[in-house]
């Protein structure tokens, strides 16, 4: 009897354990920012939506998302392993095989955009149907390995989930959660390249065509500079479309300018070099960037 209950517990611990790892090809990083700008898209639009049904369009969308990330870690395989930032991923360290990682995302796949379609609309399931295709095919399949365009183009799959929740309260799409989308897509480039310039020998190892590799340090270096100044038109737009207010003009346009200078010092290092600090600096500064851009976007709601 004793027997048989440590066997069934045994049973339990490793089934847990490997529920585990499932969810870590979900990538939780990246589905906590999904969560949470699908999240304003929602709030934002002008639509009142119960709080059963917003939180079942939010984990649905969460969910599509980490169907695609498994997707991704699936083809990626062999690139993980290489790679210092991505070695101990559950497919590298053989804790969860690239079968059960390709079942596993096709089966969230379909659940998420069939449930999402079934709780709210046609539209926003559509959309999560296009960004989980686009971040499969176009951006890990076509795009990755070619060019080191990869994460401009490819940045437009992270720029979905905020124009879902908005077509979740809305069921349409205008020109308001447009400015979403500019947002996360322009913001995407400079901080994916201020990432590939410290980390540049973990992406030669595996051959992927990021911009320092195969553009140089310099021209990253102004492509970075470039791209963080475009967030000032980014920014203003929602404003110039009265969708938002000073309330969120004026600080996010601070952050803005904040983001161009650390951009900017960067980009005035010794040529053909650069500041890892500095490199680092606006990595960790951009997540900051984004997420408080998002919560502007709610006070000015709120306000």
């Amino acid at each position: 009897m004793d027997n048989s209950r440590l066997k069934k517990r045994s049973l339990s611990q490793e089934d847990l354990f490997n529920l585990s790892e499932l969810f870590k090809l979900m990538k939780p990083r990246v589905m906590s920012l999904v969560i949470f700008t699908c999240a304003v898209g929602l709030l934002k639009a002008p639509n009142i939506v119960s709080t059963k049904d917003a939180i079942i369009g939010i984990l649905l969308v969460s969910l599509g998302a980490g169907a695609a990330g498994a997707l991704n870690m699936w083809y990626e395989s062999d690139l993980d392993a290489l790679m210092t930032r991505t070695c101990l991923r559950p497919i590298p360290t053989g804790k969860v095989n690239r079968n059960q990682a390709l079942i596993f995302g096709i089966t969230l796949s379909i659940v998420s955009v069939v449930a999402l379609d079934y709780f709210t609309n046609r539209v926003s399931a559509a959309i999560l149907l296009l960004t989980i295709l686009f971040y499969v095919f176009v951006y890990t399949i076509w795009l990755k390995r070619r060019t080191p365009q990869n994460i401009v183009i490819g940045g437009a799959a992270g720029a979905f989930p905020p124009v879902i929740g908005w077509t979740i309260a809305t069921g349409s799409i205008s020109l308001e959660p447009l400015t979403f989308f500019l947002i996360i897509f322009f913001w995407t480039p400079s901080h994916f390249w201020a990432l590939s310039l410290y980390k540049s020998d973990d992406y030669k190892k595996a051959k992927i065509p990021m911009l320092p590799l195969t553009n140089g340090i310099e021209s990253t270096k102004i492509n970075i500079f470039i791209y963080s100044l475009l967030m000032i038109p980014v920014i203003i737009f929602p404003y110039f479309i009265n969708f938002v207010g000073l309330t969120f003009l004026i600080p996010t346009l601070l952050l803005t300018f904040y983001y161009n200078f650390l951009c900017y010092e960067l980009f005035n290092f010794k040529k053909n070099r650069f500041d890892s600090k500095k490199a680092k600096a606006i990595f960790g500064y951009s997540i900051l960037y984004l997420f408080l851009v998002f919560v502007f976007f709610l006070i000015d709601k709120i306000i």
